[in-house]
């Protein structure tokens, strides 16, 4: 945790910088709505040489150059040097840093994800975890809320945009799980809406289609902070990318939601198609 925490914070130093100079950055097109900055890539370099430096031996996935490092790892790093560059462009303070550490499985059990850490440099708030000895928010330890109706609750969500896919997934469930409660955020970064939902700011977060960098550490700090993930259908969110996150009480509930808006976008392409 030292490593990786001196590894963040070091990266967010230079992030910051470029951050109050943002008008002057240069941008490239990565994908339809999909920006890539300068300082992300310059983020990446910076945290992969450190870890690197650090742990040898690991492997690396990171949003910018893929899979690297050690191909026959134990443990690897699976890294967003800047999630919500999007916010960050356009001079939005909240997009943050995301590391974890994946753990190999084997036959008789799966890839886990065993630390993680979620910094965003303009607030200084650095979130953390490591499995088994809770989560933390800089010295803070962290509870998902305890909220139990629906009505009172706030939730967080991804909303797709340009060439992402299931955008008729999204809109059904929008419109199944608006009435039913106080609110949706979409605040446009997934480390950030898991890190919020285990420090009891949101009371759960759903998306589909995640990558691996934007959830690794957001996932572990939602279950040490005592909440629960899985994808809609209770299955591993981890190898599928599809999230639902909350505290014990409402995320049973959510998931329902979003397997049902699941279920009829399908039942009704299906019908259209005559299957």
């Amino acid at each position: 945790m030292t490593v990786v925490v001196a590894a963040v914070r070091k990266a967010g130093r230079a992030l910051l910088k470029d951050f109050g100079e943002v008008e002057n950055l240069q941008v490239s097109m990565k994908g339809p709505g999909d920006f890539v900055s300068q300082a992300d890539l310059k983020a990446e370099k910076t945290l992969r040489a450190d870890l690197l430096k650090a742990r040898p031996n690991f492997g690396f996935l990171m949003e910018e150059s893929g899979l690297s490092g050690n191909e026959d790892w134990e443990y690897r790093w699976v890294v967003d040097p800047l999630d919500g560059t999007t916010n960050f462009l356009h001079g939005i303070p909240h997009w943050a840093i995301s590391v974890a550490v994946e753990k190999r499985g084997n036959d008789r059990t799966p890839d886990e994800v065993v630390a993680g850490v979620i910094y965003n440099p303009a607030s200084d708030e650095l979130f953390w975890a490591e499995k088994g000895n809770g989560a933390f928010l800089n010295d803070r330890r962290l509870r998902v809320s305890g909220r139990r109706n629906m009505l009172d609750a706030v939730f967080a969500t991804g909303i797709p945009f340009a060439a992402v896919p299931r955008k008729a997934e999204f809109t059904t469930i929008l419109q199944k799980i608006m009435p039913q409660v106080s609110g949706v955020r979409r605040f446009g970064a997934a480390a950030l809406d898991l890190a919020w939902v285990a420090a009891g700011r949101f009371d759960g977060y759903w998306e589909l289609g995640v990558q691996k960098w934007d959830i690794g550490a957001g996932l572990l700090l939602v279950k040490e902070a005592g909440g629960f993930v899985s994808d809609p259908d209770g299955g591993d969110c981890w190898t599928n990318g599809n999230v639902v996150a909350g505290n014990p009480h409402l995320q049973p509930v959510l998931r329902g939601v979003v397997a049902e808006g699941i279920a009829a976008v399908a039942n009704a392409r299906a019908a259209r198609s005559g299957g």
